[in-house]
């Protein structure tokens, strides 16, 4: 049986992963006791902990909100988290800076080296869609080669074994994205950070180069302007052709026929317009109100042309 300090802090970690659990499943996940559970119950009051119990024949338990902060338990990815969330938000929010400073202070130096090295780079827009979640290990690991300026080898939807120097890990409108320059292109990208799959080891070292425009945030933000509306396609046609036409979007290579564009415009017609100046097949990825006006300007070109 574990010792009394040990116990108390696995049965809080558990208590705070799900809604309700029965005192029976409790003492099974901790190899103890009914009897030792609500004992341990009791102590978690005791620190502060609201548990509400429910009746029964083995009873039922549920951490609940109290009205004071009592001490909070996370495991090392929660903590990552946490502190990268911080991160982000301290730059424009003075209390998120200090709730940073004070987490930093309580890590084990093994988290602490780790949270540290996370440099990251948040560019201002509220978010529009659903967040796509990520890896905080691959976070960290990309984070660390861009310190280090170490090549990043990695799959990748538009094929295997890409490789990028790493210059910025960034959030944008809820995802996670990595600026780097393409080797295999020899161009700037910006790459999906949930879309990524590392390879290890890392590539060699290599000297910055510096980005167009030497501002990340504008460069982000010009690469993905238009402001109302924003839509992604799967078009029929080279990366590299369509890269040689778009100034402000996102183009990304998904093998040597297609390619994914994330474009803006002032409204979904113009957008679905500006798509269609491409003069290729189209596959709607999202949202759907891009496809409606598309099936809008069909409407409209084919009252047009029935008009002659």
């Amino acid at each position: 049986m574990p010792k009394t300090s040990a116990r108390l802090l696995a049965l809080l970690s558990l208590l705070q992963t799900r809604r309700d659990w029965s005192g029976t499943a409790l003492a099974d996940r901790l190899e103890i006791s009914l009897r030792t559970v609500r004992r341990d119950v009791d102590r978690l009051r005791e620190l502060g902990y609201p548990i509400a119990a429910a009746k029964g024949p083995d009873g039922g338990y549920r951490l609940g909100a109290g009205t004071d902060l009592p001490p909070l338990l996370f495991d090392d990815e929660q903590a990552i988290a946490l502190t990268v969330a911080l991160q982000i938000a301290a730059g424009r929010d003075e209390a998120a800076a200090r709730a940073l400073n004070t987490i930093r202070q309580v890590l084990p130096s093994r988290l602490r080296h780790r949270v540290d090295a996370i440099d990251v780079t948040a560019v201002e827009r509220p978010a529009t869609r659903t967040p796509a979640p990520v890896d905080g290990r691959l976070l960290l690991a990309v984070s660390a080669a861009v310190r280090a300026r170490e090549v990043l080898r990695f799959d990748y939807p538009t094929g295997p074994s890409r490789r990028a120097e790493p210059h910025h890990l960034i959030t944008w409108d809820g995802r996670w994205y990595v600026v780097a320059w393409d080797l295999d292109r020899a161009d700037w990208r910006t790459f999906r950070a949930d879309r990524m799959t590392l390879r290890t080891p890392n590539g060699p070292r290599f000297t910055p180069r510096e980005l167009p425009g030497g501002d990340v945030a504008a460069f982000v933000t010009g690469t993905f302007q238009g402001i109302a509306c924003r839509g992604t396609v799967i078009l029929g046609k080279p990366a590299a052709t369509v890269a040689q036409y778009t100034r402000d979007g996102l183009v990304e290579e998904l093998d040597a026929e297609r390619c994914r564009l994330t474009l803006g415009s002032w409204s979904w017609p113009s957008l679905a317009a500006a798509i269609a100046r491409y003069d290729a097949d189209i596959e709607v990825v999202e949202p759907a109100e891009l496809t409606a006006a598309f099936a809008q300007l069909a409407d409209r070109f084919h009252r047009i042309a029935a008009a002659r």
